[in-house]
């Protein structure tokens, strides 16, 4: 190769990096219609947050106060449907579906129906909650496995017993939902798995009320291995 192609080639490859200075003017209506629709969209969605959800959210929350005391009196179904003039966590959901205040009515529901022993129905609920604090959605994951444990789906029990103590991570409620995972696990027969989970709540929360007859787990799956 001569040096005169050599330089012509450098030359040729540099305009190839170099963005071209004709772009943004060939694309410039394109570029105001796509930056101009951001824009739209995003003074939308704040318009929305503000002048319609967070009016619904003071709305949700002042109504659902009187379900959440029926809940807390254990009367399931005042508390799923309502009473005198009050909505139940059924219609809270219905009526402010999109709400942080309709997303806890989920976890409230659920537990309601298990209580009932509506066990689908605590499932579909518990399972539409989504929250960020670690207690409820710990709860929400046990419950929904109680449920299944109810309609004898242990595959799904475990999975979820399992998504309970990891999001609990604490000394009270993780070792609650390992002793109830062993316990899924022995009735499927696989005392491996079940030997394993006890001795972890013996040696991870050695003083929690779950570990203080865990030994008699350990030595009735340990005598079956």
């Amino acid at each position: 190769m001569s040096k005169t192609q050599a330089n012509t080639k450098v030359v040729v490859e540099e305009k190839r990096l170099k963005p071209s200075g004709n772009f943004i003017q060939e694309n410039q209506k394109s570029l105001i219609f796509i930056v101009g629709a951001i824009l739209v969209m995003v003074v939308a969605y704040v318009a929305y947050q503000k002048f319609y959800i967070a009016p619904q959210e003071i709305k949700a929350s002042n109504q659902m106060h009187v379900a959440q005391d029926f809940w807390a009196k254990k009367e399931w179904d005042k508390a799923i449907k309502g009473d005198a003039g009050y909505p139940g966590f059924q219609k809270i959901i219905d009526d402010y579906g999109n709400t942080k205040a309709a997303n806890l009515a989920y976890f409230y529901l659920g537990t309601a129906y298990l209580n009932k022993g509506e066990f689908q129905k605590a499932i579909d609920n518990l399972t539409n909650y989504r929250g960020n604090d670690s207690m409820v959605a710990a709860e929400a994951y046990g419950s929904t496995a109680d449920a299944y444990v109810e309609l004898k789906d242990y595959d799904k029990a475990s999975t979820y017993f399992k998504k309970a103590a990891d999001k609990a991570n604490n000394k009270f409620l993780t070792p609650l939902y390992l002793k109830k995972l062993g316990l899924v696990y022995e009735t499927q027969n696989d005392n491996k798995s079940a030997d394993e989970t006890y001795k972890k709540i013996k040696s991870d929360y050695p003083e929690s009320t779950e570990a203080q007859n865990i030994d008699e787990y350990i030595a009735r799956t340990e005598a079956k291995l």
